[in-house]
Protein backbone atom coordinates (compact mmCIF):
# COMPACT_ATOMS: atom_id res chain seq x y z
CA UNK A 1 0.00 0.00 0.00
CA UNK A 2 1.30 3.46 -0.88
CA UNK A 3 2.25 5.58 2.14
CA UNK A 4 0.30 8.76 1.53
CA UNK A 5 1.08 10.32 4.95
CA UNK A 6 4.79 10.42 3.98
CA UNK A 7 3.81 13.08 1.45
CA UNK A 8 1.64 14.94 3.96
CA UNK A 9 2.78 18.41 4.90
CA UNK A 10 2.47 19.01 8.63
CA UNK A 11 -0.29 21.45 9.52
CA UNK A 12 -0.93 23.75 12.43
CA UNK A 13 -3.34 21.65 14.49
CA UNK A 14 -5.22 23.02 17.51
CA UNK A 15 -3.02 21.06 19.95
CA UNK A 16 0.23 22.29 18.31
CA UNK A 17 -1.06 25.87 18.10
CA UNK A 18 -2.18 26.00 21.73
CA UNK A 19 1.01 24.32 23.02
CA UNK A 20 3.01 26.97 21.11
CA UNK A 21 0.97 29.87 22.52
CA UNK A 22 1.01 28.60 26.12
CA UNK A 23 4.77 27.88 26.08
CA UNK A 24 5.58 31.25 24.49
CA UNK A 25 3.16 33.35 26.57
CA UNK A 26 4.07 31.64 29.85
CA UNK A 27 7.83 31.91 29.33
CA UNK A 28 9.06 34.10 26.44
CA UNK A 29 6.56 36.89 27.19
CA UNK A 30 8.03 37.23 30.69
CA UNK A 31 11.56 37.58 29.34
CA UNK A 32 10.49 40.58 27.24
CA UNK A 33 8.33 42.00 30.02
CA UNK A 34 11.14 41.94 32.58
CA UNK A 35 13.64 43.47 30.13
CA UNK A 36 11.49 46.60 29.82
CA UNK A 37 9.45 46.75 33.06
CA UNK A 38 12.23 48.29 35.17
CA UNK A 39 12.93 51.22 32.78
CA UNK A 40 9.82 53.40 33.23
CA UNK A 41 9.61 53.43 37.06
CA UNK A 42 13.41 53.83 37.54
CA UNK A 43 13.08 57.26 39.19
CA UNK A 44 10.38 56.12 41.66
CA UNK A 45 12.36 52.99 42.53
CA UNK A 46 15.57 54.96 43.17
CA UNK A 47 13.57 57.24 45.50
CA UNK A 48 12.32 54.12 47.31
CA UNK A 49 15.91 52.79 47.61
CA UNK A 50 17.05 56.09 49.14
CA UNK A 51 14.04 56.38 51.46
CA UNK A 52 14.55 52.81 52.69
CA UNK A 53 18.25 53.51 53.31
CA UNK A 54 17.31 56.71 55.19
CA UNK A 55 14.88 54.87 57.46
CA UNK A 56 17.59 52.36 58.35
CA UNK A 57 20.56 54.70 58.72
CA UNK A 58 19.16 58.20 59.34
CA UNK A 59 20.91 59.52 56.24
CA UNK A 60 20.65 59.34 52.45
CA UNK A 61 22.95 57.40 50.13
CA UNK A 62 25.47 59.40 48.12
CA UNK A 63 24.98 59.57 44.34
CA UNK A 64 27.63 56.94 43.57
CA UNK A 65 26.19 54.35 46.00
CA UNK A 66 22.69 54.87 44.60
CA UNK A 67 23.87 54.54 40.99
CA UNK A 68 25.84 51.41 41.87
CA UNK A 69 22.88 49.84 43.68
CA UNK A 70 20.61 50.64 40.73
CA UNK A 71 23.04 49.23 38.13
CA UNK A 72 23.29 46.04 40.23
CA UNK A 73 19.46 45.82 40.20
CA UNK A 74 19.41 46.17 36.41
CA UNK A 75 22.38 43.90 35.64
CA UNK A 76 21.22 41.08 37.97
CA UNK A 77 18.74 40.20 35.19
CA UNK A 78 21.29 39.32 32.44
CA UNK A 79 23.52 37.69 35.10
CA UNK A 80 20.55 35.50 36.10
CA UNK A 81 20.02 34.79 32.40
CA UNK A 82 23.58 33.47 32.18
CA UNK A 83 23.01 31.25 35.26
CA UNK A 84 19.75 29.99 33.74
CA UNK A 85 21.54 29.10 30.49
CA UNK A 86 24.01 26.92 32.41
CA UNK A 87 21.07 24.99 33.93
CA UNK A 88 19.47 24.16 30.55
CA UNK A 89 21.32 20.90 29.78
CA UNK A 90 20.84 19.08 33.10
CA UNK A 91 17.18 20.17 33.40
CA UNK A 92 15.98 19.30 29.86
CA UNK A 93 17.74 15.93 29.97
CA UNK A 94 16.23 15.00 33.35
CA UNK A 95 12.81 16.70 33.34
CA UNK A 96 12.16 16.92 29.59
CA UNK A 97 11.37 20.10 27.66
CA UNK A 98 7.83 20.56 28.98
CA UNK A 99 8.87 19.52 32.49
CA UNK A 100 11.63 22.16 32.53
CA UNK A 101 9.19 24.90 31.46
CA UNK A 102 6.83 23.91 34.29
CA UNK A 103 9.69 23.84 36.83
CA UNK A 104 10.90 27.21 35.52
CA UNK A 105 7.70 28.92 36.72
CA UNK A 106 9.13 28.81 40.26
CA UNK A 107 11.67 31.41 39.07
CA UNK A 108 8.84 33.69 38.02
CA UNK A 109 6.09 33.29 40.62
CA UNK A 110 8.42 33.62 43.66
CA UNK A 111 10.10 36.87 42.44
CA UNK A 112 6.74 38.28 41.32
CA UNK A 113 5.48 37.94 44.91
CA UNK A 114 8.76 39.34 46.32
CA UNK A 115 8.75 42.37 43.97
CA UNK A 116 5.08 43.02 44.60
CA UNK A 117 5.70 43.04 48.38
CA UNK A 118 9.09 44.81 48.38
CA UNK A 119 7.67 48.30 49.02
CA UNK A 120 5.45 47.16 51.88
CA UNK A 121 8.36 45.20 53.36
CA UNK A 122 10.70 48.21 52.91
CA UNK A 123 13.40 46.05 51.30
CA UNK A 124 15.28 46.83 48.10
CA UNK A 125 17.25 43.60 48.62
CA UNK A 126 14.06 41.74 47.68
CA UNK A 127 14.07 43.54 44.31
CA UNK A 128 17.73 42.68 43.63
CA UNK A 129 17.16 39.00 44.52
CA UNK A 130 14.00 38.97 42.39
CA UNK A 131 15.85 40.39 39.39
CA UNK A 132 18.33 37.52 39.69
CA UNK A 133 15.49 34.95 39.86
CA UNK A 134 13.51 36.37 36.91
CA UNK A 135 16.84 36.45 35.03
CA UNK A 136 17.25 32.70 35.66
CA UNK A 137 13.66 32.25 34.42
CA UNK A 138 14.47 34.21 31.23
CA UNK A 139 17.76 32.34 30.72
CA UNK A 140 15.96 29.01 30.86
CA UNK A 141 12.95 30.05 28.79
CA UNK A 142 14.99 31.77 26.03
CA UNK A 143 16.68 28.40 25.42
CA UNK A 144 14.03 25.81 26.30
CA UNK A 145 11.01 27.32 24.49
CA UNK A 146 12.69 27.34 21.01
CA UNK A 147 13.98 23.80 21.69
CA UNK A 148 10.53 22.53 22.76
CA UNK A 149 8.68 24.17 19.84
CA UNK A 150 11.36 23.13 17.32
CA UNK A 151 10.93 19.50 18.39
CA UNK A 152 7.10 19.65 18.38
CA UNK A 153 6.80 21.25 14.94
CA UNK A 154 6.74 19.42 11.58
CA UNK A 155 9.69 20.44 9.39
CA UNK A 156 7.63 22.75 7.13
CA UNK A 157 6.42 24.79 10.16
CA UNK A 158 9.60 24.64 12.27
CA UNK A 159 10.86 28.09 11.23
CA UNK A 160 7.53 29.87 11.74
CA UNK A 161 6.91 28.30 15.17
CA UNK A 162 10.58 28.84 16.09
CA UNK A 163 10.08 32.61 15.65
CA UNK A 164 6.98 32.68 17.92
CA UNK A 165 9.08 32.87 21.16
CA UNK A 166 10.80 36.00 19.82
CA UNK A 167 7.38 37.42 18.89
CA UNK A 168 6.22 36.98 22.48
CA UNK A 169 9.43 38.58 23.79
CA UNK A 170 8.63 41.69 21.71
CA UNK A 171 4.98 41.60 22.88
CA UNK A 172 6.28 41.39 26.48
CA UNK A 173 8.45 44.47 25.90
CA UNK A 174 5.51 46.37 24.37
CA UNK A 175 3.11 45.43 27.20
CA UNK A 176 5.69 46.55 29.79
CA UNK A 177 6.12 49.85 27.90
CA UNK A 178 2.34 50.39 27.85
CA UNK A 179 1.88 49.45 31.54
CA UNK A 180 4.91 51.66 32.27
CA UNK A 181 3.26 54.83 30.95
CA UNK A 182 3.10 57.49 33.66
CA UNK A 183 -0.68 57.57 33.37
CA UNK A 184 -0.83 53.83 34.23
CA UNK A 185 1.64 52.03 36.56
CA UNK A 186 4.85 54.13 36.43
CA UNK A 187 4.01 55.94 39.66
CA UNK A 188 4.86 56.01 43.36
CA UNK A 189 2.08 53.51 44.14
CA UNK A 190 2.02 51.58 40.86
CA UNK A 191 5.58 50.28 40.37
CA UNK A 192 5.31 47.23 42.71
CA UNK A 193 2.24 46.11 40.71
CA UNK A 194 4.12 46.75 37.42
CA UNK A 195 6.93 44.43 38.57
CA UNK A 196 4.61 41.84 40.16
CA UNK A 197 2.44 41.32 37.03
CA UNK A 198 5.13 38.97 35.66
CA UNK A 199 3.71 36.16 37.81
CA UNK A 200 0.40 36.06 35.91
CA UNK A 201 1.65 34.37 32.67
CA UNK A 202 3.63 31.89 34.81
CA UNK A 203 0.54 30.92 36.81
CA UNK A 204 -1.44 30.40 33.58
CA UNK A 205 1.31 28.21 32.12
CA UNK A 206 1.47 26.15 35.30
CA UNK A 207 -2.29 25.48 35.03
CA UNK A 208 -2.52 24.78 31.27
CA UNK A 209 0.77 23.32 29.96
CA UNK A 210 0.41 19.93 31.77
CA UNK A 211 -2.48 19.11 29.37
CA UNK A 212 -0.16 19.26 26.32
CA UNK A 213 2.34 16.71 24.96
CA UNK A 214 6.02 16.44 25.81
CA UNK A 215 8.48 16.57 22.89
CA UNK A 216 8.10 13.26 20.95
CA UNK A 217 11.86 13.35 20.17
CA UNK A 218 12.67 13.52 23.89
CA UNK A 219 10.23 10.69 24.66
CA UNK A 220 11.62 8.37 21.98
CA UNK A 221 15.35 9.16 22.00
CA UNK A 222 15.99 9.91 25.66
CA UNK A 223 13.16 8.13 27.49
CA UNK A 224 13.00 5.19 25.01
CA UNK A 225 9.20 5.31 25.36
CA UNK A 226 7.93 4.48 21.89
CA UNK A 227 4.23 4.36 22.86
CA UNK A 228 4.30 7.80 24.55
CA UNK A 229 6.21 9.30 21.59
CA UNK A 230 3.69 7.89 19.12
CA UNK A 231 0.72 9.14 21.18
CA UNK A 232 2.27 12.62 21.44
CA UNK A 233 2.92 12.74 17.68
CA UNK A 234 -0.65 11.65 16.86
CA UNK A 235 -2.06 14.41 19.08
CA UNK A 236 0.25 17.04 17.58
CA UNK A 237 -0.27 16.07 13.94
CA UNK A 238 -4.00 15.34 14.07
CA UNK A 239 -3.70 12.06 12.15
CA UNK A 240 -2.94 8.44 13.07
CA UNK A 241 -0.29 7.40 10.58
CA UNK A 242 2.82 8.98 12.08
CA UNK A 243 5.04 6.06 10.94
CA UNK A 244 7.26 8.07 8.55
CA UNK A 245 8.01 10.73 11.20
CA UNK A 246 8.67 8.09 13.87
CA UNK A 247 11.10 6.47 11.42
CA UNK A 248 12.92 9.78 10.93
CA UNK A 249 13.30 10.18 14.73
CA UNK A 250 14.60 6.58 14.96
CA UNK A 251 17.19 7.35 12.25
CA UNK A 252 18.35 10.34 14.30
CA UNK A 253 18.55 8.11 17.38
CA UNK A 254 20.68 5.57 15.50
CA UNK A 255 22.98 8.24 14.08
CA UNK A 256 23.45 9.56 17.62
CA UNK A 257 23.83 6.33 19.57
CA UNK A 258 27.56 6.05 18.96
CA UNK A 259 28.09 9.57 20.29
CA UNK A 260 26.16 9.23 23.56
CA UNK A 261 25.36 12.25 25.74
CA UNK A 262 27.27 15.36 24.64
CA UNK A 263 28.48 17.69 27.38
CA UNK A 264 29.54 21.28 26.66
CA UNK A 265 33.20 20.22 26.89
CA UNK A 266 32.63 17.36 24.44
CA UNK A 267 30.72 19.73 22.14
CA UNK A 268 33.84 21.88 21.73
CA UNK A 269 36.06 18.84 21.17
CA UNK A 270 33.95 17.13 18.48
CA UNK A 271 35.25 17.78 14.99
CA UNK A 272 31.89 16.79 13.49
CA UNK A 273 30.24 19.76 15.26
CA UNK A 274 32.97 22.39 14.70
CA UNK A 275 31.18 24.74 12.27
CA UNK A 276 27.84 24.39 14.06
CA UNK A 277 29.39 25.55 17.36
CA UNK A 278 31.30 28.43 15.72
CA UNK A 279 28.09 29.53 13.95
CA UNK A 280 26.11 29.53 17.21
CA UNK A 281 28.76 31.65 18.96
CA UNK A 282 29.02 34.14 16.04
CA UNK A 283 25.25 34.51 15.56
CA UNK A 284 24.39 34.80 19.26
CA UNK A 285 27.28 37.22 19.85
CA UNK A 286 26.32 39.20 16.74
CA UNK A 287 22.69 39.34 17.86
CA UNK A 288 23.53 41.01 21.19
CA UNK A 289 26.73 42.94 20.36
CA UNK A 290 25.17 44.56 17.28
CA UNK A 291 23.78 47.27 19.54
CA UNK A 292 20.08 46.45 19.80
CA UNK A 293 19.97 47.32 23.51
CA UNK A 294 22.08 50.43 22.93
CA UNK A 295 19.64 51.62 20.25
CA UNK A 296 16.79 51.45 22.75
CA UNK A 297 19.02 53.12 25.36
CA UNK A 298 19.90 55.95 22.95
CA UNK A 299 16.40 56.31 21.43
CA UNK A 300 15.01 58.63 24.12
CA UNK A 301 17.86 61.12 23.70
CA UNK A 302 17.49 61.05 19.90
CA UNK A 303 13.74 61.64 20.15
CA UNK A 304 14.33 64.56 22.53
CA UNK A 305 16.90 66.16 20.25
CA UNK A 306 14.48 65.75 17.32
CA UNK A 307 12.08 68.04 19.16
CA UNK A 308 9.77 65.44 20.72
CA UNK A 309 8.45 66.82 24.03
CA UNK A 310 9.84 65.10 27.10
CA UNK A 311 6.42 63.87 28.20
CA UNK A 312 5.70 62.47 24.71
CA UNK A 313 8.92 60.43 24.44
CA UNK A 314 7.27 57.54 26.33
CA UNK A 315 4.58 57.30 23.63
CA UNK A 316 7.16 57.34 20.80
CA UNK A 317 9.02 54.55 22.64
CA UNK A 318 5.78 52.52 22.75
CA UNK A 319 5.45 53.18 18.99
CA UNK A 320 8.95 51.76 18.42
CA UNK A 321 7.96 48.71 20.49
CA UNK A 322 4.87 48.27 18.31
CA UNK A 323 7.03 48.37 15.12
CA UNK A 324 9.21 45.65 16.69
CA UNK A 325 6.15 43.42 17.30
CA UNK A 326 4.79 44.05 13.80
CA UNK A 327 8.07 43.12 12.08
CA UNK A 328 8.45 39.97 14.22
CA UNK A 329 4.92 38.95 13.12
CA UNK A 330 6.18 39.36 9.52
CA UNK A 331 9.20 37.17 10.35
CA UNK A 332 6.87 34.36 11.56
CA UNK A 333 5.24 34.27 8.13
CA UNK A 334 8.28 34.85 5.86
CA UNK A 335 10.88 32.64 7.59
CA UNK A 336 9.62 29.55 5.72
CA UNK A 337 9.14 31.50 2.50
CA UNK A 338 12.46 33.39 2.30
CA UNK A 339 14.55 31.09 4.50
CA UNK A 340 16.69 31.62 7.61
CA UNK A 341 19.90 32.57 5.79
CA UNK A 342 18.23 35.29 3.70
CA UNK A 343 16.56 36.88 6.76
CA UNK A 344 19.88 36.93 8.64
CA UNK A 345 21.68 38.54 5.69
CA UNK A 346 18.89 41.08 5.14
CA UNK A 347 18.53 41.90 8.85
CA UNK A 348 22.23 42.39 9.64
CA UNK A 349 22.73 44.41 6.41
CA UNK A 350 19.87 46.77 7.34
CA UNK A 351 21.30 47.15 10.88
CA UNK A 352 24.79 47.87 9.45
CA UNK A 353 23.41 50.56 7.11
CA UNK A 354 21.30 52.09 9.91
CA UNK A 355 24.35 52.27 12.22
CA UNK A 356 26.46 54.01 9.53
CA UNK A 357 23.78 56.59 8.65
CA UNK A 358 22.92 57.11 12.34
CA UNK A 359 26.59 57.91 13.12
CA UNK A 360 26.66 60.54 10.35
CA UNK A 361 23.25 61.95 11.40
CA UNK A 362 24.29 62.25 15.07
CA UNK A 363 27.58 63.90 14.10
CA UNK A 364 25.73 66.49 11.96
CA UNK A 365 22.77 66.85 14.30
CA UNK A 366 23.59 70.40 15.38
CA UNK A 367 24.60 71.72 11.95
CA UNK A 368 21.73 70.53 9.74
CA UNK A 369 18.21 71.21 10.98
CA UNK A 370 16.53 68.08 9.56
CA UNK A 371 19.19 65.60 10.73
CA UNK A 372 17.29 64.58 13.92
CA UNK A 373 14.52 63.18 11.69
CA UNK A 374 17.11 61.09 9.82
CA UNK A 375 18.21 59.76 13.25
CA UNK A 376 14.62 58.73 14.06
CA UNK A 377 14.33 57.00 10.65
CA UNK A 378 17.59 55.12 11.39
CA UNK A 379 16.30 53.88 14.75
CA UNK A 380 13.09 52.59 13.14
CA UNK A 381 15.08 51.00 10.25
CA UNK A 382 17.42 49.34 12.76
CA UNK A 383 14.49 47.96 14.81
CA UNK A 384 12.87 46.63 11.60
CA UNK A 385 16.12 44.95 10.45
CA UNK A 386 16.86 43.37 13.82
CA UNK A 387 13.29 42.08 14.23
CA UNK A 388 13.37 40.37 10.81
CA UNK A 389 16.55 38.33 11.20
CA UNK A 390 19.10 38.82 14.03
CA UNK A 391 16.50 38.67 16.85
CA UNK A 392 14.43 35.56 15.95
CA UNK A 393 16.57 33.38 13.65
CA UNK A 394 19.65 32.33 15.74
CA UNK A 395 17.54 30.31 18.24
CA UNK A 396 15.74 28.58 15.33
CA UNK A 397 19.14 27.64 13.85
CA UNK A 398 20.42 26.13 17.13
CA UNK A 399 17.39 23.81 17.18
CA UNK A 400 17.93 22.86 13.52
CA UNK A 401 21.71 22.44 13.25
CA UNK A 402 22.16 20.09 16.23
CA UNK A 403 20.77 16.60 16.76
CA UNK A 404 19.08 15.43 19.96
CA UNK A 405 22.18 14.43 21.98
CA UNK A 406 24.06 17.71 21.38
CA UNK A 407 21.11 20.15 21.29
CA UNK A 408 20.92 20.87 25.07
CA UNK A 409 24.69 21.57 25.24
CA UNK A 410 24.42 23.78 22.12
CA UNK A 411 21.64 25.81 23.75
CA UNK A 412 23.81 26.17 26.89
CA UNK A 413 26.64 27.59 24.76
CA UNK A 414 24.31 29.84 22.72
CA UNK A 415 22.49 31.02 25.83
CA UNK A 416 25.73 31.78 27.70
CA UNK A 417 27.06 33.85 24.77
CA UNK A 418 23.69 35.63 24.49
CA UNK A 419 23.51 36.62 28.16
CA UNK A 420 27.21 37.45 28.64
CA UNK A 421 27.07 39.70 25.55
CA UNK A 422 23.87 41.30 26.85
CA UNK A 423 25.50 41.85 30.26
CA UNK A 424 28.66 43.30 28.64
CA UNK A 425 26.75 45.79 26.46
CA UNK A 426 24.67 46.91 29.46
CA UNK A 427 27.81 47.40 31.56
CA UNK A 428 30.14 48.97 28.98
CA UNK A 429 27.86 50.99 26.69
CA UNK A 430 27.36 53.97 29.05
CA UNK A 431 31.16 54.38 29.21
CA UNK A 432 31.58 53.91 25.46
CA UNK A 433 28.88 56.51 24.93
CA UNK A 434 30.71 59.04 27.14
CA UNK A 435 34.01 58.33 25.39
CA UNK A 436 32.88 58.11 21.75
CA UNK A 437 29.49 59.85 21.74
CA UNK A 438 27.86 59.59 18.32
CA UNK A 439 30.70 57.42 17.04
CA UNK A 440 29.85 54.54 19.43
CA UNK A 441 27.58 53.14 16.69
CA UNK A 442 30.64 52.59 14.46
CA UNK A 443 31.54 49.62 16.73
CA UNK A 444 28.04 48.14 16.35
CA UNK A 445 28.14 48.74 12.59
CA UNK A 446 31.42 46.79 12.30
CA UNK A 447 29.94 43.87 14.30
CA UNK A 448 26.85 43.85 12.00
CA UNK A 449 29.10 43.83 8.92
CA UNK A 450 31.33 41.00 10.22
CA UNK A 451 28.27 38.89 11.15
CA UNK A 452 26.79 39.49 7.67
CA UNK A 453 30.03 38.33 6.01
CA UNK A 454 30.23 35.23 8.23
CA UNK A 455 26.58 34.32 7.49
CA UNK A 456 27.17 34.75 3.74
CA UNK A 457 30.29 32.55 3.74
CA UNK A 458 29.35 29.84 6.24
CA UNK A 459 25.68 29.54 7.30
CA UNK A 460 23.68 27.14 5.06
CA UNK A 461 19.93 27.36 4.36
CA UNK A 462 17.98 24.94 6.60
CA UNK A 463 14.32 25.54 5.69
CA UNK A 464 12.12 22.49 4.96
CA UNK A 465 14.96 20.03 5.74
CA UNK A 466 14.92 17.26 8.34
CA UNK A 467 17.41 17.39 11.22
CA UNK A 468 19.34 14.53 9.59
CA UNK A 469 19.57 16.35 6.20
CA UNK A 470 20.86 19.52 7.91
CA UNK A 471 23.37 17.41 9.84
CA UNK A 472 24.65 15.96 6.55
CA UNK A 473 25.29 19.48 5.13
CA UNK A 474 27.50 20.25 8.15
CA UNK A 475 29.15 16.82 7.96
CA UNK A 476 30.52 17.84 4.55
CA UNK A 477 31.60 21.26 5.89
CA UNK A 478 33.37 19.63 8.84
CA UNK A 479 35.00 17.09 6.46
CA UNK A 480 34.01 14.14 8.66
CA UNK A 481 31.87 12.02 6.31
CA UNK A 482 33.65 8.87 7.48
CA UNK A 483 32.22 9.29 10.99
CA UNK A 484 28.78 8.27 9.76
CA UNK A 485 30.09 5.02 8.28
CA UNK A 486 31.85 4.29 11.54
CA UNK A 487 28.63 4.90 13.48
CA UNK A 488 26.66 2.59 11.20
CA UNK A 489 29.20 -0.16 11.78
CA UNK A 490 28.87 0.34 15.51
CA UNK A 491 25.12 -0.24 15.29
CA UNK A 492 25.70 -3.97 14.65
CA UNK A 493 27.39 -4.39 18.01
CA UNK A 494 26.26 -3.66 21.57
CA UNK A 495 27.25 -0.12 22.67
CA UNK A 496 30.92 -0.20 23.59
CA UNK A 497 33.08 2.27 25.56
CA UNK A 498 34.79 3.03 22.23
CA UNK A 499 31.95 5.56 21.42
CA UNK A 500 33.83 8.81 20.92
Amino acid sequence: MEQVPAKKEGRLTLVLGLATLIAAFGSSFQYGYNVAAINSPAQFMKTFYNKTYYERNNGYMDEFALTLLWSVSVSMFPFGGFVGSLMVGPLVNNFGRKGTLLFNNIFSIVPAVLMGCSKVAGSFEMIILSRLLVGICAGLSSNVVPMYLGELAPKNLRGGLGVVPQLFITIGILVAQIFGLRSLLASEEGWPILLGVTGVPAALQLLLLPFFPESPRYLLIQKKDEVAAQTALKRLRGWDDVGPEMEEIRQEDEAERAVGFVSVLKLFRMRSLRWQVISVIVLMGGQQLSGVNAIYYYADQIYLSAGVKENDVQYVTVGTGAVNVLMTVCAVFVVELLGRRFLLLLGFSVCFTACCVLTAALALQDTISWMPYVSIACIIAYVVGHALGPSPVPAVLITETFLQSSRPAAFMVGGSVHWLSNFTVGLIFPFVQVGLGAYSFVIFGVICLLTTIYTFLVVPETKAKTFIEINQIFTKMNKVSEVHREKEELEEFPPSPRGQ
